[in-house]
């Protein structure tokens, strides 16, 4: 027997007969953005998650059927591990956890995963300045190595960018775009490190796709991450008919904002030109369900990959 490596499975090819097996595996990726699930109020957070918001957040999880989540907006650690129970005792298994601890103390960014976490590398203490003041990024960069099967790992990074709302510290806006710059670079360090590797960036990125911050995030030519933009699953399946290059006129949108009563995509998963060769398009989506609000004012999105050899058709 011989082993013929490739980046992303081993084949296993037994002579005198040709038999061939491999290592395979799909998955889904969630990313969600909780609304603030806390378990106790804190100096600037004073509601504690319902039990109603809480059975419904494990509704949806549970209807995706995740084996990662990537999580924003949780409370301490205590919350996010009575949420990996809720979800174990309905039947959802995610043993491995990352919580990150970043400048805002009230609410982190989070994984949940049902394959090891083989490497951690949170992002806790970066830092930017504008008009000569210096800030911190206040959730952090939670980045994490996940390995779905032996011969298969790949990297997890979860954002929750400044929000859109106003502070009287700086502008928004570009705040945001900062925080951006430092969640790119990650991203270039790991492709410079290994152009083909399979990365994720995920999260609540609280922009809209044509804005400088989401687009810094995306980069600009080989690297540049792949938009899979999930949308709902209504039976929308045809291209922009105005211009086939912008995104097609189907249901995209993650978040509602009651005060102008509005419908935004801030919530994003995007994927490196080495992932994209995984990535399964038919299985990703924007979950619809009744009563989806009560839990978050997010929908989850779920994109689904597969380790096997990669396939166009797909």
């Amino acid at each position: 027997m011989r082993f013929f490596p490739d980046r992303r499975i081993w084949w296993l090819v037994f002579f005198g007969g040709i038999s061939l097996t491999a290592s395979a595996v799909e998955f889904r990726i969630v990313s969600y953005n909780l609304e603030n699930y806390l378990d106790q109020p804190t100096e600037s957070r004073k509601a504690i998650k319902s039990e109603a918001a809480k059975a419904q957040i494990r509704t949806n999880l549970m209807a995706l059927k995740p084996d990662v989540i990537a999580l924003q907006e949780v409370g301490q650690l205590s919350a996010l591990l009575e949420l990996q129970a809720s979800l174990k005792a309905e039947g959802l298994d995610l043993p491995h956890h990352e919580f990150v601890r970043g400048w805002d103390t009230n609410i982190h960014v989070c994984v949940l995963s049902r394959f090891p976490i083989v490497a951690r590398r949170p992002h806790t203490n970066e830092t930017y300045l504008l008009s000569g003041r210096r800030f911190h990024v206040s959730r952090g960069f939670a980045e994490v190595d996940i390995q779905p099967t032996n011969s298969y790992r790949f990297t997890l990074l979860v954002a929750h960018l400044k929000s859109r709302r106003p502070i009287p510290d700086a502008d928004e806006a570009e705040m945001r775009l900062e925080e951006a710059k430092l969640l790119r670079a990650k991203v270039d360090a790991r492709i410079a490190a290994d152009p083909n590797v399979n990365l994720i960036v995920c999260g609540d990125l609280n922009d809209n796709f044509n804005t400088d911050g989401v687009k810094t995030v995306v980069g600009r030519g080989k690297n540049a991450l792949v938009d899979t933009r999930p949308a709902e699953r209504n039976g929308d399946n045809q291209p922009n008919p105005t211009n086939p290059r912008w995104s097609p006129r189907n249901v995209a949108w993650t978040h509602y904002y009651g005060v102008e009563d509005s419908y935004s995509r801030l919530d994003y998963i995007l994927v490196s030109p080495g992932m994209a060769w995984e990535w399964v398009k038919r299985e990703t989506y924007v979950l619809t369900l009744p009563n989806w609000g009560i839990g978050s004012d997010h929908r989850p999105i779920v994109a689904t990959f597969d380790t096997n050899l990669p396939n166009r058709s797909r």
